[in-house]
């Protein structure tokens, strides 16, 4: 079984360790050890792209972020102009950009039938790890693939993603960047089992779910998936999704958002939450953070 408490752990001391530059006070654990713990403590973040042309545009939209109440941002991968200025902006400001996501993932895929597509894909995620590290983040967000039919289907995204996924295992441990699969609409894992089963065969405390409460509303409730993947949980994206009005303002679909509070605390969760998509304003979505995850 995938060793998934010291990934856990190791997630959370790396958290705590951008905090003591970041100034942010994050807590040391993930796992809420007293009894008074109610609620999964939550650093919200927002996708944030490149996040700045220059070092002074850099400060000045992690400004804007932290005046709003966000905890952190994160980038993307390619996408970041300049990830050393970046990296003295995150000190300047004392505001985190906790990971990167692999802007490449859906084009050169991890499960691509063409073996020079999955080397570009797997360049390209070596990159992204390297780009996190750089900026000071903990992770990358990684789509493994997608079924496409019949010379990429379920099993080959399977078995061809794991192989390409643990190719860059040593650069991850070496720099501690963890590689985290997101579920997707992709035809992949389209139930939590299967995820579970996935990250358990990779069977590293560098691989885990960046698990997105909203993706998975269309398949089952999110609260399910919570507590079947567990600890294998280290970051989510946050959306709502509804079957009436498609993904939407958060609290306005189909997710129930109590009980995907409670299953969070069941399973000890603490950790970032990155708002994919948009509310009514910037504003809107710290208030709707807040009130939905604590």
């Amino acid at each position: 079984m995938i060793e998934i408490t010291h990934d856990r752990r190791h997630f959370l001391q790396a958290a705590s360790s951008l905090a003591a530059v970041a100034g942010l006070g994050f807590r040391s654990t993930a796992r809420a050890e007293d009894a008074s713990a109610q609620v999964p403590v939550i650093y919200s973040a927002i996708k944030g792209g490149g996040i700045g042309k220059d070092k002074a545009a850099m400060v000045a939209r992690l400004k804007e972020l932290k005046a709003l109440g966000f905890t952190g941002v994160e980038g993307g991968s390619p996408g970041i102009s300049d990830t050393r200025a970046l990296r003295e902006a995150v000190e300047e400001v004392e505001f985190p950009v906790h990971g990167v996501v692999d802007m490449v993932h859906w084009k050169e895929r991890l499960s691509s039938p063409d073996p020079a597509s999955r080397a570009i894909g797997v360049a390209a995620l070596e990159q992204a790890i390297r780009d996190s590290y750089a900026v000071g983040g903990s992770s990358v967000l990684l789509v493994v693939g997608r079924v496409t039919g019949d010379d990429e289907n379920h099993d080959h995204v399977w078995q061809r993603s794991i192989i390409e996924i643990r190719k860059v295992l040593p650069l991850a441990s070496r720099l501690g960047i963890h590689v985290l699969v997101e579920n997707v609409w992709n035809g992949f894992c389209e139930d939590p089992e299967q995820l579970r089963d996935y990250l358990d065969e990779i069977n590293s405390p560098w691989v885990g779910a960046y698990f997105d409460i909203g993706n998975c509303r269309k398949f089952g409730p999110a609260e399910d998936w919570v507590r079947t993947l567990g600890r294998r949980i280290v970051k989510l994206d946050i959306k709502d999704w509804g079957k009436k009005n498609g993904f939407c303002r958060l609290g306005e679909g189909d997710v129930n958002w109590p009980e995907v509070q409670r299953a969070l605390v069941e399973i000890g969760f603490s950790g970032w939450a990155t708002r994919e998509g948009r509310d009514q304003s910037l504003e809107d979505t710290v208030t709707l953070t807040k009130k939905l995850l604590g």
